[in-house]
C-alpha cells in the first residue's frame, strides 16, 4: 500500500492510499481538490472514503467526491456526519476489498466525543486525535477521555505508521523540548522535521514507536513528564491530573 499525505487548506493532510492496481481510499478529505488531482496523475479509482470525525476540515469534501465517484462514505455514528452512506463503531473491522485493507475501528473520544480511528494495513489513521508529537484539542471530552484513548492507540504495534490531520510537527516538538529537553530521541526527530520541513516535505507519516520515544502525550508514566507535571500544575500523581496539567500547559504554550 501506497502512503501520501496530501496538503490542503490551511495545514491540513488528506490521506490518500493506493495499491499498484490503481485503487485508492482516501482519509478526511476537507476539501475535493487536491483528491481530485492526486487521482488524475496517478490514474486512480476511488473506492472508499473514510473520516474520523464531524469537523469540516476533514469532511468538507467527502460529498462532491462520493457524486463524482460514487464511493462509499464510512464514518463514525454521528448525526453531524450527514454525508455517511457506512456508519462504523468500536471494535468493527472494515473489509475493503479494493484496495485490499482490513482496518480494525477504534473509538478514541477526546477531540470530539465520537472520533474515531483506523488501524491496519501498515497505517494508523488518526486524524485529529494523536499528532507527531502531540494531541488534539479537547474540545469535546474530558481529559480521562483522552488520555485513555492515547493509551490504547500505544497499545498498537508500533511499526504502524502515524497519519494524522495535521502539520503541527515542529509547533508540538518546541512544546515538548520543554516537557523533556534531555531527550535525546525527541531532539533527533526535531532534527529530522526540521530538515524535512526546509525541503516543504510532510513531518509525517512517522513510526507509532518514534511517538512513543518523543511524543509527551504518550509519556505522562516516564519519569521526566512526572517530575515536570509535578512543577507545573499537578495537584497529585493520578495519571489523569498529570495528562490535564500538561494538556493545558500545551493550549497556552507560545514559542
Amino acid at each position: 500500500m501506497h502512503v501520501v499525505p496530501l496538503p490542503a487548506l490551511a495545514d491540513n493532510y488528506i490521506w490518500l492510499l493506493h495499491d499498484d492496481g490503481g485503487d485508492a481510499i482516501v482519509v478526511d478529505p476537507g476539501e475535493a481538490a487536491p483528491v481530485e488531482e492526486a487521482l488524475r496523475t496517478r490514474k486512480l479509482k476511488l473506492r472508499a472514503i473514510l473520516l474520523t470525525h464531524h469537523h469540516n476540515d476533514h469532511i468538507g469534501g467527502a460529498a462532491a467526491l462520493h457524486a463524482t465517484h460514487g464511493a462509499p462514505i464510512y464514518a463514525p455514528d454521528d448525526e453531524r456526519i450527514s454525508v455517511a452512506t457506512h456508519r462504523v463503531h468500536d471494535g468493527d473491522t472494515l473489509e475493503l476489498a479494493h484496495p485490499s485493507a482490513r482496518l480494525q475501528v477504534i473509538a478514541v473520544p477526546g477531540h470530539t466525543l465520537s472520533h474515531i480511528v483506523y488501524a491496519g494495513a501498515g497505517v494508523l489513521l488518526c486524524g485529529d486525535t494523536l499528532f507527531s508529537l502531540g494531541c488534539g484539542r479537547l474540545f469535546e471530552g474530558t481529559p480521562a477521555q483522552m488520555l485513555s484513548s492515547l493509551r490504547r492507540l500505544a497499545s498498537l504495534p508500533g511499526e504502524l505508521l502515524v497519519c494524522c490531520g495535521h502539520e503541527y510537527t515542529a509547533a508540538n516538538g518546541r512544546f515538548a523540548q520543554t516537557v523533556e529537553p534531555d531527550n535525546t530521541a525527541l531532539q533527533e526527530r526535531l532534527d529530522a522535521v526540521a530538515t524535512l520541513r526546509a525541503k516543504q516535505q510532510p513531518s509525517v507519516p512517522v513510526a507509532l514507536s518514534n511517538e512513543l520515544a518523543c511524543n509527551p502525550f504518550l509519556r505522562v508514566d516516564s519519569e521526566a513528564v512526572v517530575d515536570w507535571c509535578r512543577r507545573h500544575g499537578a495537584a497529585n500523581d493520578d495519571p489523569v491530573v498529570r495528562f490535564a496539567a500538561l494538556r493545558a500547559a500545551k493550549d497556552v504554550f507560545r514559542a
